[in-house]
């Protein structure tokens, strides 16, 4: 039996060229700088982080802001205050062309149909739905037919509709703004905005 733990030369082990053995101890000294050097390397970007953090938080107001309730939509000049809307249709991706929409003034528990439209091709409104006198305070509802819209396209769909007629109410405050309502809706879903 011959014994690894020398050579022939009486080196170190891993010397002797027929000696196969891992010298362990270099591996593990590198292994430990690595290791000391990662912990030092994130220690130090930790240290970092954390003085950045309480520096800002330093010089941080006190107490949150409340957030600017005057801002709105930016008035495009030279236009008269009016009330607008844009019909897309998200299903086929196009403007709402054909599509019926009832306008209404809401009042406590009573509505009053003020008019129904038809959109043009490009699917807005035009003339504007209020404009000059017309313009006033209150809170107005818009009724999409959507069932009717996709029936008429003939769109491959479950039936009955999920979405059948689409209610938007919204209240005009000030008449000196001009409101421009986008209306994006498919077979499942709405969204509207206040644009200007």
């Amino acid at each position: 039996m011959t014994d690894r733990s020398s050579n022939t030369r009486g080196g170190a082990p891993g010397n002797a060229p027929n000696d196969t053995r891992i010298d362990t101890t270099r591996i593990n000294t590198s292994r430990r700088r690595f290791a000391l050097q990662s912990v030092t390397l994130g220690s130090g970007a930790l240290i970092a982080a954390t003085s950045l953090t309480a520096q800002a938080a330093e010089t941080a107001p006190t107490s949150t802001p409340a957030p600017n309730q005057t801002t709105g939509p930016v008035q495009q000049g030279g236009l008269s205050p009016r009330l607008t809307m844009h019909a897309l249709d998200t299903y086929h991706g196009t403007p709402a062309a054909g599509l019926r929409v009832d306008f209404l003034k809401i009042d406590g528990a009573h509505s009053q149909m003020i008019r129904t439209v038809t959109l043009p091709g490009n699917g807005r409104t035009d003339p504007p739905l209020l404009i000059g006198d017309t313009y006033r305070a209150g809170t107005y509802e818009l009724v999409l037919h959507v069932d009717e819209y996709f029936a008429e396209r003939q769109a491959a769909l479950p039936q009955p509709p999920f979405l059948s007629r689409i209610p938007l109410r919204f209240r005009i405050t000030d008449v000196t703004q001009r409101i421009h309502l986008p209306v994006l809706f498919g077979p499942w879903s709405y969204n509207y905005y206040r644009g200007s």
